[in-house]
């Protein structure tokens, strides 16, 4: 994934030269556990990335490959039996060393939980320590998603003797959450000094760390400032050092003295139009959905989302494998002559779409109504029918809408996020896709998780975005911009689509 850095050239409040001795960052939070094994949500993973580490992690912002972390790793020729292999040295917060009882523990607790939205990440994945400095994961198919999943800080490595004497399990009764909600036993660089779900967290330096990262900052206050306007008050008034919320347009305003880390984020926006007729006889006709797809102005609808974003070419987001190099171009030639062949005949269409949620800084209800004027120059006459995000939620999970425009975003790192949508499965049921609806999709979909090399994988993960975007009943829209705004003190920022930057990179200029 491409980022673009802009910073500008004079001293400010926030930039005069002398680096902060503590980092504050400013962020919408997202924040309900301090135990990593129960959470899920954006600000849980920054704060777990900083305290906690993984048996494997990614380099910067290239997700595309995963590399050592705690452990390296080989696999066999199925991908089904993955080896891991312990650094040596590596100790927890309390100087004690990370051995195999401590990765078999972590990850079984996380398996075994079975409230936690993150127990899903070691479905189907059995673990066998094999000395005290060798663990294997096995799976009955192939699975090169396990290295990307291996990486969520929802499967961080835990000191299991202190998570124990702390009400630590490994099936349904653990009761270890209050207890890390307030202390660490991680080997991450830093460690929890005080959480505050509704305010903020201080991180402090991990005097025990013996990992890679050497920090600038031995305190770092995380706070909790939902407007985004708020944030980049603060950091051009010098209140804090880092934005993490800011959208496209307001990152084009800041001053002279604020640096912009910016790229398309990992989040897929899309029009989903049914294909049950019982919902609706016309986004039910294949013809119809064709001739949305090419009525549409991608590049007028892309304005809308501002920098960082890209016009989405098909389900899967550029910075993952597979990902179409192309998307469709509006061509009113074929989109007049499918929607001629739908038999559609200038009737009134509702649009739902939720008002209140943006997604990477992209307002919904702006978006609908461009598309709303550019179907209907088309002839495609459309009704706007916004609704909060928790009503619109419900309708859109069940199957019950017709015509709407909704996101995706990935739960780890991997291609196999997007699988979803194919006929049959969570989001093209969402649709009224049934499997029987597509055989073909169904089997490309098959063929991508069970792909046994990358090269394989690749292709096969390309031909199943092609399938939908040739086919299916989803209409790509934008993948919109991640925009993180520092003090030009501070650089290293590094996007990361699962835990949004890893902390312990910033560096002090």
């Amino acid at each position: 994934m491409a980022t673009v850095t802009l910073a500008g050239c004079s001293a400010g409040a926030s930039s005069s030269g002398d680096a902060p001795s503590s980092l504050v960052i400013d962020t919408a939070f997202t924040l309900e556990t301090g135990d990593p094994g129960r959470n899920y949500v954006p600000t849980g993973y920054m704060v777990s990335k900083a305290v906690y580490e993984t048996l494997l992690d990614f380099a910067g912002s290239d997700e595309s490959t995963p590399v050592p972390g705690l452990a390296t790793f080989e696999q066999n020729a199925d991908a089904t039996v993955f080896t891991f292999t312990l650094d040596a040295d590596r100790v927890f917060s309390d100087g004690s060393p990370i051995t195999a009882d401590d990765v078999v523990f972590s990850l079984e607790r996380v398996k075994g939980m079975v409230e936690s939205k993150a127990n899903f990440l070691m479905s189907g994945i059995e673990v066998a320590k094999i000395d005290d400095l060798t663990v294997e994961l096995t799976t009955e198919t192939p699975s090169l998603k396990l290295p990307a999943l291996m990486t969520n800080p929802s499967l961080a490595i835990l000191n299991s003797e202190v998570v124990i004497a702390n009400g630590g399990t490994t099936d349904d009764t653990d009761a270890a959450e209050e207890f890390l909600n307030s202390e660490s036993a991680g080997s991450g660089p830093y460690v929890i000094d005080s959480l505050d779900f509704a305010s903020q967290v201080v991180l402090t330096e991990n005097s025990e760390y013996n990992g890679d990262e050497e920090i600038d900052f031995g305190r770092v206050v995380i706070r909790s400032v939902s407007e985004s306007a708020t944030q980049k008050l603060n950091l051009e008034g010098g209140d804090s050092n880092v934005a993490v919320d800011l959208s496209g347009d307001q990152v084009a305003d800041l001053s002279d003295d604020v640096t912009v880390t910016s790229g398309p984020s990992a989040q897929t926006i899309f029009l989903l139009l049914n294909q049950n007729p019982e919902i609706s006889e016309f986004t039910s006709n294949p013809d119809f959905v064709d001739a949305v797809r090419y009525a549409l102005d991608y590049d007028g609808l892309l304005e809308l989302a501002g920098a960082g974003s890209e016009q989405a070419t098909g389900v899967i987001p550029p910075s993952f494998l597979g990902a179409l190099t192309d998307g469709v171009e509006q061509d009113l030639d074929a989109s007049a002559t499918a929607l001629a062949a739908s038999g559609y005949d200038g009737e009134t269409i509702t649009l739902e779409y939720p008002n209140d949620y943006p997604v990477g800084g992209v307002s919904f209800t702006p978006l609908a109504e461009r598309i709303q004027s550019q179907l209907d120059a088309a002839g495609i006459t459309l009704e706007l029918a916004p609704a909060p995000f928790t009503t619109q939620i419900d309708e859109y999970v069940n199957g019950r809408e017709a015509f709407s425009i909704w996101f995706w975003g990935p739960d780890y790192a991997d291609s196999a996020n997007f699988l979803p949508f194919a006929a049959g499965d969570k989001v093209g049921l969402r649709a009224g896709w049934t499997a029987e609806m597509s055989p073909e999709t169904v089997a490309l979909s098959a063929a991508a998780a069970n792909a046994t090399s990358v090269d394989e994988r690749e292709a096969a993960f390309a031909a199943f975005a092609q399938g939908l975007q040739d086919s299916g009943p989803f209409v790509p829209l934008i993948v919109p911009g991640s925009n993180i705004a520092t003090a030009s003190s501070i650089t290293g920022v590094s996007y990361n689509s699962t835990w949004t930057m890893d902390i312990a990179e910033l560096r002090a200029k």
